[in-house]
């Protein structure tokens, strides 16, 4: 069983930064395109971040200039560092894996990490 694993959430006021970390064994990792994706009460899940299969890195209008997704390839991790953040960027934030076969693709998603922003 493929596992998901995210940290970093909690509580902050508005400007503060939060670095979010999702991690997913080595083998899936090496053939995933890797998102952040986050959800608030009442609204679709929206894709914040990630990386695309061609290595194309890609985020939601509201959130480039301060967010920055990285990757650590060998810890087969991911990371989304929140700078200057909003309230509006509060919810819950999910890491998905995209596994790329040769006939398929398989997703897979983490719980999610709360992330709180106060004004």
């Amino acid at each position: 069983q493929v596992q998901v694993a995210e940290s970093g959430g909690g509580s902050v006021q508005a400007g503060e930064s939060l670095r979010l970390s999702c991690k997913i064994s080595k083998d899936v990792f090496n053939r995933s395109a890797m998102f952040w994706y986050r959800q608030t009460p009442g609204k679709e899940r929206e894709r914040v971040a990630g990386f695309a299969a061609d290595g194309k890195v890609t985020y939601l209008d509201s959130v480039r200039g301060r967010f920055t997704i990285s990757r650590d390839d060998p810890q087969g991790a991911i990371y989304l560092q929140m700078n200057r953040l909003k309230p509006d960027d509060a919810g819950v934030y999910f890491c998905n894996a995209i596994a790329i076969y040769s006939n398929y693709q398989q997703p897979y998603w983490g719980l999610g990490t709360q992330v709180n922003v106060s004004s």
